[in-house]
């Protein structure tokens, strides 16, 4: 890990993992799609996380995908891994430390990990304590609010407590309410966290209302859109309206079959070739007939929209 502690903001791709159709990682795949994601416009990676499949990695695989992202990407932008999985606290012990060796800026933890059984903030502030006394002082530490296995949001003691202990330096905040993600903002002010929406339907309202940035899903199609709206946005009002709103359509199919989905675009560009997934058990094609058709309609919109912002 950086003895530094790093600006964790901007666009912040979910990273894919590429596999092989016989199930090994593909890390020529996976080198292409890290130069995708700079290309695109990202000023941070994450790796390892939901959007990796991590949950079916095996730990060495995490470990051995977290230090090849950090190596390829050799220091052009932050990269933050999570691999964060078990709910044992030892086994927690066991991969973060591991996780924490590949030299990474950030080691993100999952919330729902810290409070396995629901049990609130006794818990979930029983593990944590514990993870901090067992990691390396040195590392810098995030929070991400994933919704596997179960939504796990912060409270707000919870999040005022992370926010000035020091350590903390991000939350993708999955709360998918502005409100809320409002009133993060004014509890961490002031602070080492950032708060980094993960929302593609309050992305635009929430980085007007000061979000530093946005680490949803769809940066696996258009960071580059996100991107201009985190820069321009502001600048042009009224084509960044009409942008969000092409935006927010456009990740309503994360619910078909969004893993597969996403690799079948990537597959499309040439990033990498097959389309296997550990996530999905099923044919997406199959099980969601018009997938195709919508990716068509969502890449003509993103060229569309990629030239009018060129033009302006």
């Amino acid at each position: 890990m950086k003895s530094t502690t790093p600006r964790i903001q901007g666009i912040i791709p979910v990273m894919l993992t590429p596999f092989l159709d016989d199930g090994r990682i593909d890390y020529p795949g996976l080198g292409r799609l890290i130069e995708w994601y700079l290309a695109h416009g990202a000023d941070a990676l994450f790796s390892v996380c939901q959007s990796s499949e991590m949950m079916f990695l095996t730990l060495e695989e995490r470990v051995a995908i977290g230090r090849f992202v950090v190596e390829h990407v050799a220091g052009r932008v932050p990269v933050v891994v999570s691999g964060h999985v078990s709910d044992d606290l030892d086994a927690q012990i066991a991969e973060l430390t591991a996780m924490a060796g590949v030299g990474a800026d950030a080691l993100i933890l999952v919330t729902n990990h810290l409070d396995p059984n629901r049990e609130g903030t006794v818990a979930f502030r029983h593990t944590l304590d514990t993870l901090l006394a067992r990691l390396p002082s040195e590392i810098p530490l995030g929070l991400y609010e994933c919704p596997a296995p179960y939504r796990r949001l912060l409270s707000d003691e919870e999040l005022d407590f992370c926010a000035r202990h020091g350590r903390f330096i991000m939350l993708k905040d999955v709360s998918c309410d502005l409100p809320t993600v409002e009133r993060r903002l004014a509890l961490t002010a002031g602070t080492p966290l950032r708060i980094l929406n993960a929302n593609a339907a309050i992305a635009w309202e929430a980085m007007k209302a000061g979000v530093p940035g946005f680490d949803g899903v769809f940066t696996n199609f258009h960071p580059d859109l996100y991107k201009w709206l985190l820069v321009h946005g502001r600048a042009h009002p009224a084509v960044a309206e009409e942008l969000d709103t092409f935006l927010v359509l456009a990740a309503v199919s994360e619910c078909l079959g969004y893993h597969a989905l996403a690799k079948i675009h990537h597959q499309r560009l040439g990033t990498f070739a097959s389309i296997r997934c550990r996530a999905i058990d099923y044919d997406v094609r199959e099980r969601f007939w018009a997938l195709d058709a919508v990716l068509d309609r969502i890449v003509e919109g993103t060229e569309r929209w990629r030239a009018r912002l060129a033009a302006l």
